[in-house]
């Protein structure tokens, strides 16, 4: 006697696991197809130094001093060390608001950020020079190690008053060398470069000094700084208290 066997459907995990399949497979080929098509970052330290040299100041060479490096990375990019370019987790915040009309809530990492300065003259402006700027990232990570992302990023980034790039900020609203800044000092530059013009020390020094202390904040949540210390340099080397010489334009 002949015996039908019985087909099994698939389960609802089974659906589901094609369901999600699909979007992935698209996902990585969209990927794949992106790191082809986009132009290589070989040439990202070139393009610093060239850069430096169009606004008259030095371009990226000696290390980050460890004090500005810290509150750049806990101010700007906490997850720097371990992303690969792009933070998934900033991504997934990013599109949580745009879905919930809240705009834009940042989360460009140090890459993306650097890379919008050296391949897209400064605009982030659509979705597909966004998304290519994220692919570019994920390229300099490829490329770079972080050590040489943080000095081309520091050589480039613009800190109000003229001031591009850290040896030329340090030295115009302090009047001394990155590697002498205090954590004070640091903390200060680093939280600039969110909005130099709305976070001017000269013009806004109540608005610097309320940016400065979110510098410092998340220098110790992020176990780089004691709250103690924390606390001692609220406020402190702040070119409005004598620290330093006035801003001076630069070409």
């Amino acid at each position: 006697m002949n015996v039908r066997k019985r087909r099994r459907r698939p389960g609802r995990l089974g659906r589901l696991g094609r369901l999600v399949a699909l979007p992935l497979s698209l996902a990585v080929v969209a990927v794949a197809v992106a790191l082809a098509v986009t132009p290589g970052v070989g040439d990202a330290e070139q393009r610093a130094a060239d850069f430096a040299s169009a606004h008259h100041i030095s371009g990226p060479s000696a290390a980050v001093p460890p004090r500005f490096a810290a509150a750049l990375v806990a101010t700007e990019n906490s997850r720097f060390y371990s992303d690969v370019g792009v933070d998934p987790v900033s991504v997934a915040r990013v599109a949580a608001a745009r879905v919930s009309g809240r705009g834009d809530v940042g989360g460009a990492t140090l890459e993306q950020q650097l890379v919008k300065q050296l391949y897209a003259g400064g605009s982030s402006d659509g979705v597909g020079r966004k998304a290519e700027q994220a692919v570019l990232a994920v390229k300099l990570y490829s490329r770079f190690d972080k050590d040489q992302i943080l000095r081309m990023y520091a050589s480039v980034v613009y800190f109000g008053h003229g001031y591009w790039g850290l040896d030329a900020a340090s030295e115009g609203y302090f009047g001394r060398a990155p590697s002498q800044l205090s954590w004070g000092q640091a903390a200060l530059l680093a939280g600039l470069l969110q909005a130099p013009s709305a976070y001017d020390p000269i013009r806004y020094p109540e608005r610097a000094c309320a940016r400065q202390q979110h510098a410092l904040l998340r220098l110790v949540a992020t176990e780089q700084l004691s709250s103690r210390a924390a606390a001692d340099a609220a406020c402190a080397g702040h070119p409005l208290n004598g620290a330093g010489q006035a801003p001076r334009k630069q070409i």
